[in-house]
């Protein structure tokens, strides 16, 4: 399969914070906050949610088409990327802004404050889908994640107008955009979290079967509880999470998951394994600070997921991964 994944390409500025956010936070006065939290570290990572989805895969294998707006700064980036098995040969390389800034602050119990400078993912909507189509030939699947919301609302109609299917996966962007019914009717799949699936219902004004009649494969991640899919007709499947060594940090840990996920659909394995794959991939990069600082070796991945899921499971993922 060929995959294009669209979305935000940003550089991480992730702090932690060695405290607790509620406990500085007081209720009467949520009106005229004005807080400042002296962070104990600061770790400059490659991010952004494209480039995160297609550094995983590259690492399972895949050769990912990156769609995306950059600066002039991205050159480094890009060498990284490409030397793990990313096509950046599509991304936009602006001529007036700096590749976009994402800086997040975490703290002890994983909670996260961030804000977003969009810099050249801004020049996202100048991207046309049609050209990558020219030039590697036809496109099985579109990845449309957070991002230019311009930008996103073209890929997807541009998908619909091509007839190229489009996976809807507009995540943070849920809460600035009001065109969400325009982003997610016709998509073979949605990925939200607990909290995007409410908003999500929210701001369609869809109910959750109304949702359901509209796209191909609803994913919601649960955090710790693993992840449910949903098909209309269809019992939901519940998978759990797969364990993890250790919580170092969880920016990126969506964008993992999503990335598993995309490749065992890429291998046309069932939706079972896809989410076992998406779960493990996930747990490999909450163990890291940054989303795209974790490493996979084949044998130690297949064991893992054999402890995870079970051997007959593992054997079934064991000749695709790293192949």
């Amino acid at each position: 399969m060929r995959i294009a994944v669209a979305g935000s390409i940003a550089t991480d500025h992730l702090m932690t914070f060695p405290g607790r956010f509620a406990d500085q936070l007081i209720p009467d006065q949520l009106h005229t906050v004005s807080l400042s939290f002296l962070v104990d570290a600061l770790d400059i990572r490659r991010g952004g949610v494209a480039a995160n989805i297609c550094y995983g895969m590259g690492c399972l294998g895949q050769n990912p088409i990156l769609v995306g707006a950059v600066g002039d700064d991205f050159a480094d980036y890009r060498s990284w990327l490409d030397r793990h098995g990313v096509d950046t040969s599509s991304v936009y390389v602006s001529q007036l802004h700096h590749t976009a800034r994402f800086l997040c602050t975490t703290d002890e119990d994983h909670n996260q404050i961030a804000s977003f400078y969009t810099g050249a993912m801004s020049e996202a909507r100048e991207i046309e889908l049609q050209p990558i189509v020219d030039r590697v030939g036809d496109l099985d699947l579109v990845l449309i994640g957070a991002d230019d919301p311009e930008g996103m609302l073209r890929h997807t109609e541009e998908c619909r107008t091509r007839g190229i299917p489009f996976a809807a996966d507009p995540s943070q962007q849920l809460a600035r955009m009001n065109d969400v019914c325009e982003l997610i009717d016709g998509a073979a799949y949605l990925f939200t979290n607990e909290y995007e699936k409410s908003l999500c219902e929210q701001k369609t004004g869809w109910s959750d079967e109304e949702v359901l009649e509209r796209v191909g494969v609803r994913v919601t991640t649960l955090g710790p509880k693993g992840v449910r899919i949903d098909r209309t007709g269809e019992p939901s499947l519940h998978v759990d999470a797969a364990p993890e060594v250790r919580k170092v940090e969880p920016t990126g840990v969506g964008d993992a998951f999503r990335a598993g996920f995309l490749t065992a659909i890429s291998w046309e394995l069932s939706l079972e394994r896809a989410a076992q794959m998406g779960n493990l991939l996930a747990a490999h990069a909450l163990e890291v600070a940054g989303p795209q600082e974790y490493t996979l070796h084949r044998q130690q991945f297949v064991d893992r997921f054999a402890g995870a899921y079970g051997r007959e499971a593992a054997d079934e993922i064991a000749g695709h991964v790293l192949n």
